[in-house]
């Protein structure tokens, strides 16, 4: 019995062993994912010829062990080369499509592909990546390390025409944890356009026509209202008091027109670009939701000045919009007002989606579950008290800034006239439409007290 019992103890340790030796060289085999990756990329058109260019890191080439030189540890040139097209394809070109006018182009051709230093800055321009990727191969000697090597590739694919338009679709967020795809588009005139990803940013139309940029911000538009907190809280406090849509339209609509002002001003650079500026409005953005909410307790709100304070605080708004919008106007190609126009269109729609979700809620809890006027105090009271934490944080970090006093340079001058002159135009709107909107309330007092008086 003890010798059954030894001879599986024995089989047992020789079986664990067995394990191990196969799951410890493997292990050791694998690659982590690299946390940061920057992949770098020149595409242009040529005859009939496109051509991609791209540089990223070797580190990012997982699963794919790459030779060494004896017990230096420093890789060998000659046995990694002979790897490489191989990686390309695995990990590079199999997750890059391009159209051309909307079609897609077949598998491109691997011309070329090429180990470089770190040290290496050939792609600082088009011409200097193409030179280097079709240039001789590192020399045999080169003592580094293979996680400290940078990858070259060039493809190329059939076109019809170099003045066709063009789309791509890189994704290559599986190469690390974050990655960083700056994309520079090489034009047959010569002209660069350039674009920065994170992650996988899904079809980019190089030079979209102006309608396939305004579907794109209509798009971006109306997820941004739905994902911003800060503007839902904006309009659930603008909703409580006046749960009917005829009400509400005007309201919204100033708030609308108020920061399509300011975010069309930010685009073309008439906003501060101080690093201050944004923890500023995200304060007044948190202090416009605070005070909202406090009118709604106090009870003060009317429509007559409802839209008007929607409209000063839809100036704030405005700048807001325009910070999440910094990163996707390279989507626009030359149509930039057209794209922050469709964006605006779609936090409208957005907007009104919201509307239409709110106001059914909000009458069915007021009608069955609270009083109006308990419920309407209760909910921006709560609104309240998170827009005073979300103040006091940002306050928080917009006094850590120190704000220089700037200086009256000609440029700083005629931006003050810009501003100036717009507030003035702003200002006469405002009091153009509020007599209009004064003189038809005292245009219906008399006809209410007629048709009160009864008749003999």
């Amino acid at each position: 019995m003890a010798v059954i019992i030894h001879n599986s103890r024995l089989r047992n340790h020789r079986l664990l062993g067995a394990l191990l030796s196969l799951l410890i060289p493997s292990a050791a085999g694998a690659h982590d994912i690299p946390s940061d990756v920057t992949v770098q990329t020149f595409l242009k058109p040529e005859g009939h010829t496109l051509r991609l260019l791209l540089r990223v890191p070797l580190i990012a080439m997982r699963d794919i062990n790459f030779p060494e030189r004896g017990a230096s540890g420093y890789i060998d040139i000659n046995g990694s080369e002979q790897l490489l097209p191989d990686a390309a394809k695995l990990w590079i070109s199999n997750f890059i499509d391009i159209e051309e006018n909307d079609v897609r182009l077949p598998a491109p051709r691997i011309v070329a592909t090429r180990l470089s230093l770190m040290s290496n800055r050939a792609f600082g321009s088009y011409e200097t990546a193409l030179s280097n990727v079709l240039g001789p191969k590192l020399p045999e000697n080169t003592n580094d390390v293979w996680n400290q090597m940078l990858f070259d590739v060039l493809l190329e694919y059939p076109i019809a025409s170099d003045h066709s338009r063009f789309s791509i679709d890189p994704r290559l967020a599986r190469l690390g944890l974050r990655t960083v795809t700056t994309l520079r588009f090489v034009t047959p005139s010569g002209a660069v356009r350039a674009f920065e990803f994170l992650g996988d940013p899904g079809l980019v139309r190089l030079d979209p026509r102006w309608y396939q940029a305004a579907l794109r911000f209509v798009d971006l538009g109306f997820h941004h209202i739905l994902d911003g907190t800060d503007h839902l809280l904006f309009l659930f406090c603008l909703v409580i008091p006046f749960r009917k849509l005829r009400a509400l339209i005007p309201i919204v609509t100033a708030f609308t027109v108020a920061h399509s002002i300011t975010l069309i001003a930010s685009a073309y650079n008439l906003a501060p670009d101080a690093l201050w500026f944004p923890p500023l409005i995200e304060t007044l953005i948190a202090l416009s939701i605070f005070y909202m909410a406090i009118e709604n307790i106090i009870g003060q709100a009317t429509v007559h000045r409802r839209w008007m304070i929607a409209f000063g605080f839809g100036l704030v708004h405005g700048f807001g919009f325009s910070f999440a919008l910094r990163e996707t106007m390279q989507f626009a190609g030359t149509h930039m007002l057209t794209s922050l126009l469709a964006f605006n269109i779609g936090v409208e729609l957005g907007q009104l989606l919201v509307l239409m979700i709110m106001i059914p809620v909000l009458d069915v809890l007021f009608g069955y579950v609270v009083a109006e006027r308990m419920g309407a105090i209760i909910l921006s009271a709560i609104v309240a008290h998170t827009a005073w934490h979300w103040m006091m944080d940002r306050w928080a970090v917009f006094s850590q800034f120190h704000i220089q006093v700037p200086e009256l340079t000609p440029a700083f001058v005629l931006t003050l006239i810009h501003w100036a002159m717009a507030a003035i135009v702003i200002a006469g709107g405002l009091w153009g439409i509020n007599v209009l909107t004064r003189g038809r309330r005292v245009a219906k007092t008399p006809e209410s007290e007629e048709s009160s008086t009864p008749v003999a």
